[in-house]
This record gives structure tokens, sequence and C-alpha cells, in this order.
């Protein structure tokens, strides 16, 4: 017997509003949307730890950029990286809000 959420997916899109990209692949939605904020949640979890530490040393390969430079380097590569991870998930498509 199918449980609800995949009666529902018959019936309409479900759509993934999260930056945590392990709950989206245990759910499997059809396309997602995260944001700034949704990314931000996700990135304090310890299992995304790595892709953080990516993201500065993206940011900081420009000797030259300044702390705040750094960081919205750090922010914007951040949001790519979950946005590239859930695609590898979805069939559908990903919108990262700004």
């Amino acid at each position: 017997m199918p449980n609800l959420l995949d009666q529902l997916k018959t019936m309409t899109v479900v759509v993934s509003d999260t930056g945590d990209f392990h709950s989206i692949d245990k759910f499997r939605p059809r396309v997602a949307t995260t944001n700034p904020s949704l990314i931000a949640a996700a990135a304090q979890l310890p299992q995304y730890a790595s892709l953080v530490d990516e993201a500065l040393v993206f940011a900081r390969k420009d000797a030259s950029a300044g702390r705040e430079q750094v960081l919205s380097r750090a922010i914007d590569r951040l949001a790519i990286e979950f946005g590239l991870r859930i695609l590898k998930i979805i069939p559908g498509r990903v919108s990262t809000e700004v």
C-alpha cells in the first residue's frame, strides 16, 4: 500500500523547500526551491561542514580579497554548491532564491 506522500505525488507536483539535500533525497520531490536562510540553516548541520569549508577555500583563493569579499564569495559559492547537489537528486528544476 502506498504511503500518503506517494499518493499525493500522483495528484500534484511535490516541491521541496529546504537546503537540506539529505531530506530531499529521502522524499524525492520533483522540483525544489531554496533560499539563503534555508541554506544557512542547513549549512549549520554537521553533515554539511565540508561544503562550508570548501566554499571558504574557494573564496580565499583571491589573496587580495578583503574579509567582506571573502564572506560574500563564500556565501555565493555555498548557494551554488547546495543547488548543484539538489539538482543531482531531483528530476526537475531547482530555484535558488536570493
